[in-house]
């Protein structure tokens, strides 16, 4: 699946991956390949991606909040 991360002042990742962990408000859950549709806020916490290429676990900090939206195997994340 295609993912992003964005935080206002650059774009952080941008590639496809396997799985993705995010800090919801309500815990942490992971979106797999064919995820239903979903738009969360995020809570402080870190974000695990794992790369499709390669395999490889990446993380990167939600120092405060932002949000992801799930829709069609895209996964999009803004991060403040």
């Amino acid at each position: 699946m295609k993912l992003s991360i964005h935080n206002p002042r650059k774009n952080l990742f941008k590639g496809e991956v396997t799985l993705v962990t995010v800090p919801g408000t309500e815990g942490l859950f992971t979106v797999l390949d064919n995820h239903a549709p979903i738009i969360s806020l995020l809570d402080s916490g870190k974000i695990t991606i794992r790369v499709a290429q390669t395999g490889d676990e990446k993380s990167f900090d939600v120092p405060d909040s932002g949000y992801v939206k799930v829709l069609n195997n895209s996964v999009t994340i803004c991060i403040n």
